[in-house]
């Protein structure tokens, strides 16, 4: 057998098991396996599309396995726990060929030093081969893929509807969105990109994209439609003093320079900044760059203007980050609100009076958005709310709240492809 399909597979197998089985997030776990990073382009292409198909549909997968499994795969087993997961996702979800799933699956247990399971392997996956679409008639996609937490608090939140809207949006891959610092037609034209109402360019996923042109020069960034409203929301910021808090990897960043801010750009992470920095000079930007913890540190002078697009669950992001749905949960909602908070608070000192503070965050929980901007209203009443106006977010006029908010789910503009889950309010001191 041809040792590239093998090799990208048994990267898989070991980024799947350092996810699920350690709880590390997907972009680690694929960035230090030494394996994934030998493969060619294209191998490496295909690993990062099984394993997000893989957890996409992960509850779809257990479901069936379940029926299929009579005894649990674990301790030394729990490879093969794996190796069933990605052959069942070839199977039912890529279209991939009976033989070269199976077959490889087979081998992966057997260079596991799982002999015992090579019979299982083979008998299982083949049943799916055979069986697949009969053995997922009947199930509920939206509410099997969802973690039991997440529904429910999505249901308290929005309601059935929506919810069900949401998991669903959540099975399909993102599109690739594109921020750009002028000429958008001419780049949405050799770009082969829609322009989106906000301003955004949007084109199918696929390619690299450090070979697209206009990349390189720093014309334009990788930014979601809705991360690069908060930016937007803080109106002109030209020769203003601004500061982007929790910066990395520098995508608001990037908009408020290249909106003519003067951009103080604070990060807990020295990785992350130092990819910040990278970032700023491929566009041919500079921002004052401040390694350390926003909610201790203290400016020499306040500011103008503050974006705090605050750490959060992600729980926005499941299209393009479909492992956060399994590697959180209601108590790390919990510690991060006591961070945003801490951080809100910060931020207000920092800021200049009359001063304007968008806070963002890309999560769907209303614990991590509008309940920590409610909070802050209440202790502060010297803070007030700013509502966004229906003419600041063109065809995104659903989005705002009856508060003047903005809260953005990932079925909208679902026949353009869908967006992020921000929440985003704007505050004035």
């Amino acid at each position: 057998m041809d040792a590239t399909p093998l090799a990208s597979r048994r990267a898989a197998v070991d980024v799947l098991m350092a996810c699920l089985d350690k709880g590390q997030p997907l972009d680690d776990a694929l960035s230090q396996h030494r394996g994934f990073a030998a493969l060619d382009p294209r191998d490496r292409a295909f690993v990062r599309l099984l394993l997000a198909t893989t957890l996409r549909h992960l509850g779809e997968i257990e479901g069936v396995l379940s029926g299929l499994i009579t005894k649990p795969l674990e301790g030394a087993n729990a490879v093969g726990r794996q190796v069933l997961r990605l052959g069942a996702a070839q199977l039912m979800f890529l279209g991939t060929p009976p033989h070269a799933a199976v077959d490889t699956s087979v081998r992966l247990v057997e260079d596991a030093g799982l002999h015992h399971l090579k019979g299982l392997t083979n008998a299982v996956l083949r049943r799916i081969s055979r069986d697949g679409d009969e053995l997922l008639v009947d199930r509920d996609p939206a509410r099997l893929n969802t973690p039991r937490w997440l529904w429910e608090s999505w249901i308290h939140a929005y309601g059935e509807d929506a919810t069900r809207a949401i998991a669903s949006a959540h099975l399909s891959e993102a599109p690739l969105d594109i921020t750009v610092r002028r000429d958008a037609d001419h780049w949405a034209a050799q770009l082969e990109a829609e322009t989106l109402p906000t301003g955004t360019l949007r084109r199918k996923s696929g390619g690299h994209i450090a070979e697209l042109p206009g990349f390189a020069e720093g014309t334009w960034w990788v930014q979601d439609a809705a991360a690069a409203l908060p930016a937007r929301l803080l109106g002109d910021v030209t020769d203003k003093r601004v500061a982007d808090l929790c910066a990395a990897p520098g995508g608001k960043t990037m908009q408020l320079c290249a909106a003519g801010a003067q951009v103080t750009a604070v990060d807990i992470s020295a990785r992350r900044m130092t990819r910040l920095g990278e970032n700023l000079a491929r566009a041919g930007l500079s921002a004052e760059l401040v390694t350390a913890d926003a909610s201790k540190w203290t400016p020499a002078e306040k500011f103008d203007a503050i974006l705090l697009d605050a750490p959060c669950s992600g729980t926005g992001t499941l299209r393009r980050h479909p492992d956060i749905a399994w590697l959180k949960d209601e108590e790390d909602v919990a510690r991060l609100t006591v961070t945003q908070d801490r951080l809100l608070v910060r931020a207000l000192d920092m800021l200049k009076p009359g001063g304007t503070l968008v806070y963002a965050v890309c999560s769907l929980q209303e614990d991590e958005g509008v309940e920590r901007i409610n909070g802050i209203l209440v202790r502060n009443p010297q803070v007030k709310r700013v509502r966004v106006t229906a003419a600041e977010l063109p065809g995104l006029e659903d989005a705002i709240t009856p508060r003047g908010d903005v809260r953005t789910l990932p079925f909208m503009w679902a026949d353009r492809g869908g967006l992020d889950g921000f929440y985003i309010a704007r505050l004035i001191l």
